[in-house]
């Protein structure tokens, strides 16, 4: 009986196309009225098969060859420049450890060599005793001189020179001295 009613609602609403009613309220009719048929049923779950797309064929991609580059002088100099000076840090670093190492070795050598100067300097000070010089030089035989040995020296008188004329040499002569002089000056610049 449903069924007809149903039917018997829809001719009576729908005439010639046009709707007569409310349709908000027939969907919620048609809506009870469905749950009402499926009371008491299992839930139904539909299976959508969904059709596997077909496979599109794969285009192999074209290979793209990268042309080749060349080497640009800059970026050459510039490798070449920063090489080098990679290589000058590294022996200027070379050099102050070398340095290094012989500040060290110089200051051991200078400690020593204070400490061997204050040994000599107080054995130099034993010796030099006046008492033991003249012990030394009385036992060698020799004895302070005496009055009738000591010579003065007067300098209260001006300087004097003499000097000796040459005699005046002949223009030959002259020159094979001159000549004499040259080849001895040359001959002590080449030994």
């Amino acid at each position: 009986m449903a069924s007809t009613t149903t039917a018997a609602a829809r001719e009576l609403r729908f005439h010639n196309g046009y709707v007569d009613g409310s349709l908000a309220h027939e969907l919620d009719w048609t809506f009870r009225e469905g749950e009402l048929r499926h009371a008491g049923e299992a839930p139904r779950h539909e299976q959508t098969v969904q059709a596997k797309p077909k496979a599109k064929p794969v285009a192999e991609p074209k290979v793209r060859v990268r042309e080749k580059q060349s080497v640009s002088v800059f970026s050459l100099l510039g490798f070449t420049g920063v090489l080098a000076m990679a290589v000058l840090v590294i022996m200027s670093y070379v050099q102050i450890t070398m340095l290094s190492s012989d500040t060290v070795a110089l200051k051991r050598q200078l400690s020593t060599l204070e400490t061997e100067q204050v040994r000599l300097t107080a054995q130099y000070e034993r010796m030099f005793d006046l008492a033991s010089v003249q012990e030394a030089a009385e036992a060698a035989g020799m004895v302070k001189p005496g009055t009738s040995q000591i010579c003065y020296v007067d300098l209260s008188v001006g300087d004097s020179a003499v000097v000796y004329q040459q005699e005046e040499t002949t223009t030959l002569s002259r020159m094979l001295t001159g000549l004499n002089y040259g080849v001895s000056a040359v001959k002590e610049y080449f030994e």
